[in-house]
């Protein structure tokens, strides 16, 4: 299968209110690293994740996938939000109804339901109704749900931002999984120590600009800006 990647942003600007939100940012995503945008709060992560995902179009510049596979790009990508929507259905027919939107083969969905719950540790909790689910398990069905479609590529928006350490820690487990698996994952996060544990490659912003973007383990060693390196002693730069 071609593949979609990879994803070029250049020179993007969004504005709403008379304010900009999104200052003239350029990077591209390619296949392999786990991709982390980092961050302090207010930082423009979240519209930038939207920005990339095409839920809104930029007030100027452009967002582009670029590879040979690029008009497959709407159905090739997923996106799992920081408080996910659950049906009023049980686990397994959220990630059912998933496939059919998707156009998934009907005698497929069950066993791909089944097995992509399976991954995530969900197996023995298909039939229970999803809004019954405490907070971690509904995060991971909705990884469920995305990671049943096969995308090649899926973002994440802060994840585990309300979980405690217990479910924060079976969401990463899941994310890593997923990665492993050859999804590309781009998510954001404004855990400093989850971005240690999971970030291949690093994109910090600041103020609605991408202010550096390295491979994780030189960003965290010897970080190039002056507000990467505020961040990440704790000083919070605003």
């Amino acid at each position: 299968m071609k593949s979609i990647l990879p994803l070029v942003l250049e020179q993007v600007c969004y504005e709403a209110g008379g304010e900009r939100l999104i200052d003239s940012i350029s990077f591209e995503l390619s296949a392999g690293a786990c991709t982390v945008m980092l961050g302090p709060n207010g930082a423009g992560k979240s519209l930038t994740l939207r920005l990339c995902h095409g839920l809104i179009p930029p007030s100027s510049g452009s967002v582009r996938w670029t590879g040979p596979g690029a008009r497959e790009a709407r159905h090739r990508q997923a996106m799992v939000f920081q408080r996910p929507v659950m049906l009023r259905r049980s686990a397994m027919a959220n990630v059912t109804y998933a496939l059919s939107l998707a156009e998934f083969p009907r005698g497929e969905r069950q066993d791909r339901a089944e097995a992509a719950l399976a991954r995530v540790g969900l197996g023995t909790v298909a039939h229970r109704a999803a809004r019954a689910l405490s907070g971690g398990e509904q995060q991971r069905l909705a990884l469920a749900r995305a990671w049943a479609l096969e995308p090649e590529v899926l973002f994440l928006d802060e994840p585990t931002s309300s979980l405690d350490p217990a479910a924060t820690h079976a969401v990463e487990e899941v994310v890593r999984a997923i990665a492993t698996s050859g999804t590309k994952v781009v998510m954001t996060t404004h855990a400093l120590d989850q971005a240690r544990r999971l970030a291949q490659e690093v994109l910090f912003l600041h103020g609605g600009r991408l202010v550096e973007c390295a491979p994780a383990e030189r960003f965290f060693d010897s970080p190039r800006s002056a507000e990467a390196r505020a961040f990440l002693s704790g000083e919070l730069y605003w």
